[in-house]
C-alpha cells in the first residue's frame, strides 16, 4: 500500500503542511482540506460510532466545523492527519457513548466489507482468530466489536482497519505507544473471550 505523501505526489497533490498553510492565510483554501479527508474520516466514523446516515453527515460536519476553528492551534510536530483524526476520534467515541447510553443500537449499521476486512487483517495475528468463515464473520464480527468497550473497540478499528502503526495510534489518542500495546493486548483478549462466546473458531494460546 502506497504511503500518503507517495499517493499525493502522484497525483499532485498538496501536502497536508501546504494544505494547513493556505488554509490559514485563506479560509477558503479550507475545503481542500475536507476534499482530502472527508471520505476517510466518512468511513473512520461510520467504523468507530455506528451512526445512521443522517448522524454521520452531522457528525463529520462538525468535525470539520471543530477541524477548522481550531486550526491555529494545530500542533505542528504532529502530523495533520493524526491531528485530524483525534478530533474525528474524540467525536466518534462521544456518540458511540451516547448511543449505547440511550440504548441505541449498532447492529443495524454493520458493514459486509469491513467485517471481510477486519478478518483479513487480523488473521495474520494468529493469537487472535483461526479460519473464520468469511460468511460466518460477515454476520457476526462487528457485532463482537459492538460489544467491546469504546476504549478497545476503537484500538482494534486503528489497528487492523485503518491500518495505523503504534506511532500514529498513540498521536490520535494522546497515549504513549507503550499504553497504546496494551490497549492493543487488553482489546484482543477481550475480542477472543466474546468470539469464543459467540463459538467462533478462535485460537487457544
Amino acid at each position: 500500500m502506497a504511503s500518503p505523501g507517495t499517493e499525493d505526489k502522484k497525483q499532485g497533490a498538496l501536502s497536508d503542511a501546504e494544505l494547513v498553510r493556505g488554509a490559514l492565510l485563506r479560509s477558503d483554501d479550507f475545503g481542500r482540506i475536507i476534499e482530502k479527508y472527508q471520505e476517510p474520516l466518512r468511513r473512520y466514523i461510520r467504523r468507530i460510532a455506528s451512526p445512521s446516515p443522517d448522524e454521520l453527515e452531522i457528525l463529520l460536519q462538525d468535525i470539520f466545523i471543530k477541524t477548522y476553528e481550531n486550526l491555529n492551534d494545530f500542533e505542528q510536530d504532529l502530523p495533520f492527519s493524526s491531528w485530524i483524526y483525534r478530533i474525528a476520534h474524540n467525536e466518534s467515541i462521544d456518540s458511540l457513548r451516547r448511543k449505547r447510553r440511550f440504548g441505541g443500537s449498532l447492529d443495524d449499521v454493520s458493514d459486509d466489507e469491513d467485517a471481510v476486512a477486519f478478518v483479513e487483517t487480523i488473521a495474520a495475528d494468529t493469537d487472535i482468530v483461526g479460519d473464520i468463515d468469511k460468511e460466518y464473520a460477515k454476520k457476526n464480527i462487528l457485532r463482537v466489536l459492538d460489544l467491546l468497550p469504546a476504549k478497545y473497540r476503537s484500538v482494534l478499528i486503528l489497528k487492523f482497519l485503518e491500518e495505523k502503526d503504534y506511532e500514529e495510534i498513540s498521536d490520535i489518542l494522546k497515549k504513549p505507544p507503550g499504553t497504546v500495546a496494551t490497549l492493543i493486548h487488553r482489546a484482543k483478549r477481550d475480542f477472543r473471550k466474546i468470539a469464543a462466546e459467540k463459538g467462533m473458531d478462535i485460537k487457544n494460546i
